[in-house]
């Protein structure tokens, strides 16, 4: 697995995992941009796929911040979440570590840590 990707397991399916990250989210003044049930649209094509949905959502005041900083880092804003089912039925939910978005674009820690989304997501994972 590669070492900037965080993942943690969820206790619960990946649509409840998804809508309680992002209520989470929103309460926390996050903006959601999109909501993408990539199961189904793989069903479209014909493709069978587990349960996976994505969830694309940002704080324009933070990102903000370090598009102003670095321009280029907006190739990986806003952030992005998936959660999937595995094959023997475990959920996961995984996304890139604030630290790697911040060294790719040579960002200072104090502008990585705007975009940590790890205690958050641990926070909701936990409840």
């Amino acid at each position: 697995m590669d070492p900037n990707i965080i993942i943690r397991q969820s206790n619960l399916p990946v649509k409840q995992t998804i809508d309680k990250l992002e209520a989470f989210l929103r309460q926390q003044g996050v903006t959601i941009y999109a909501r993408i049930d990539q199961q189904a649209e793989a069903a479209k094509s014909g493709t069978t796929l587990s349960s996976l949905e994505f969830l694309l959502f940002g704080n324009p005041q933070k990102g903000s911040a370090l598009m102003a900083a670095e321009p280029m880092s907006a190739l990986d804003l806003p952030l992005k979440v998936i959660a999937w089912e595995d094959s023997h039925k475990k959920v996961y939910v995984a996304y890139n570590q604030a630290d790697y978005i911040g060294s790719r674009y040579g960002l200072s820690n104090d502008l990585s840590k705007l975009i940590d989304i790890d205690p958050l997501v641990q926070k909701v994972l936990s409840s």
